[in-house]
């Protein structure tokens, strides 16, 4: 199940929703309720603010359209890693060595006196 953070974009997949192409920014998260407010609704609410359990949000009641760490340069250097190393009989050790690299490769660009600082 997805968790729910501040800057996710949702569609409204409700039967009376869909058709309005109704999309929910997530603004703010509480133990058990988001606050969202509305970007895009063909019926005219954008702007407005509202809330939704997190639960009906995990729901295929919704549609995770964006999230945040989809555009994150850490995560998708991490997910290519990965990636690289996918297949059948892949040993949780090959996902761990290629974290690793990312973690390295990250540190050593972004320390003290590395390339170009």
């Amino acid at each position: 199940m997805a968790t729910v953070v501040k800057g996710q974009l949702y569609r409204d997949l409700a039967p009376d929703m869909k058709p309005r192409d109704r999309r929910l920014r997530v603004i703010g998260v509480g133990d058990t309720h988001a606050q969202l407010v509305v970007e895009h609704d063909l019926g005219g609410q954008a702007g407005k603010k509202t809330r939704a359990s997190i639960g009906r949000l995990r729901s295929a009641a919704f549609e995770l359209l964006e999230d945040p760490v989809d555009t994150d340069p850490l995560y998708l250097a991490l997910l290519a890693a990965i990636s690289e190393v996918h297949r059948p009989s892949a040993v949780p050790a090959d996902y761990a060595r290629a974290a690793h690299r990312v973690a390295a490769q990250q540190e050593t660009t972004s320390s003290p006196g590395a390339a170009g600082t």
